[in-house]
């Protein structure tokens, strides 16, 4: 069994501690011309393959680096908006490197207080059931 991630949280909610064990997985490069034939959209502050599937890169994938340039959010490291860039045919052809991109921060802590809930589902039952023990099996006055 693998350990991906280690989510402590308090009673309260919050998260103490978070550690990721990262190893990126399905990384894809390839080289493209114009025009790219897949459909590339922004989705929570990244650009993600909407549709279109081709040598190992898949639907969900995030475009990770352009020509060798990391990209960040919406971004590339240069400051030029990836999805502008990519509508210019003279920036083609194009290496692009698809890939899961990993958790912001904002995705960490909504994972953390799933997890949260879990326990309050936990105390909750808990207690339910003490009551329906010292109930009975049917209720009062069975």
């Amino acid at each position: 069994m693998v350990i991906f991630s280690v989510y402590v949280v308090n009673k309260a909610g919050g998260l103490i501690y978070q550690y990721d064990n990262y190893v990126p997985r399905a990384e894809a490069e390839k080289t493209f011309s114009y025009p790219l034939d897949l459909v590339l959209k922004h989705h929570d502050e990244k650009v993600v393959v909407s549709f279109g599937q081709r040598d190992g890169i898949r639907v969900g994938h995030a475009v990770l680096s352009i020509n060798g340039v990391d990209v960040i959010g919406k971004n590339t490291a240069d400051g030029k908006d990836t999805l502008e860039y990519l509508k210019d045919a003279a920036n083609y052809p194009v290496s692009i490197r698809f890939g899961r991109a990993r958790l912001s921060s904002n995705e960490k802590l909504m994972l953390a207080s799933m997890f949260h809930s879990c326990e309050l589902f936990d105390q909750n039952l808990k207690s339910s059931l003490e009551i329906a023990e010292k109930a009975g099996n049917f209720g009062a006055g069975s």
